[in-house]
């Protein structure tokens, strides 16, 4: 099973990997790389993206467990179809420009985390470039919370870490590009990029409802057994 986190949570990074280099291109592309030795940058910046993929890895524990609570309660069909609801209505209010959910709770925490970012932004430190990541990796951002939630619907901790792992790992290569050949790649290009997300969240939102719905489809819709330890009937 493993093997299909791996391969979904890659694929899902690689494409989102679109919308980061439209979001979070600013960040990477100031970068306090240039103090360093230029046979040092390539390592900074690799240290840099180490960083937002250990975080995710963290953020696959922690909603992985939680997964593994629904998991456990017999809860994950349910679950997973309100997961992938979720995402179809923040599509909606996307595409149509509609406020259904507003994340004014999330604007303190942010702006700390942004203070923080500051701070190691301005450091000239080769391990700090770690830590720049890390934080970065707990911005707010909805390709994140489209991978987080597929992290919840593996149904357990380390499924939920290994899918944001591959998750992370995806976003990899698009974001050491960036850093690394800066203005290379145009602001245009980058917008390009984002108009991708859409059909991501359109997929992954169709694709946990159908998860959810256990229609007995290999890979795509597969059975899902009750809860373990319930009582399955002989007859």
């Amino acid at each position: 099973m493993f093997w299909q986190l791996i391969i979904s949570g890659f694929l899902l990074g690689t494409v989102s990997s679109f919308h980061c280099v439209g979001m979070c291109g600013p960040i990477a592309l100031s970068l306090p790389v240039h103090f360093l030795a230029p046979k040092q940058k390539a390592p900074g910046i690799f240290l840099y993206n180490s960083g937002r993929v250990t975080m995710y890895a963290l953020l696959g524990l922690l909603f992985g467990f939680v997964g593994r609570q629904v998991y456990l309660g017999g809860f994950q069909k349910g679950f997973s179809i309100v997961l992938g609801s979720l995402l179809l209505l923040i599509l909606l209010q996307t595409l149509f420009n509609k406020k259904l959910f507003t994340g004014r709770w999330l604007q303190k925490p942010t702006a700390k985390l942004q203070q923080v970012i500051g701070l190691f932004m301005r450091q000239k430190n080769v391990y700090g470039l770690f830590l720049l990541g890390a934080a970065n990796g707990l911005l707010p951002c909805g390709m994140v919370y489209i991978a987080i939630t597929g992290a919840m619907a593996a149904g357990s901790i380390t499924g939920g870490v290994v899918f944001m792992a591959a998750f992370g790992a995806g976003t990899f290569p698009a974001m050491f590009a960036l850093s690394f050949f800066g203005s290379m790649i145009s602001l245009r290009a980058r917008n390009t990029m984002k108009k991708a997300v859409p059909f991501v969240m359109l997929t992954m939102g169709i694709l946990l409802i159908l998860r959810g719905l256990s229609l007995n489809i290999p890979y795509i819709s597969p059975s899902i057994p009750g809860a373990p330890g319930s009582e399955i009937p002989c007859h």
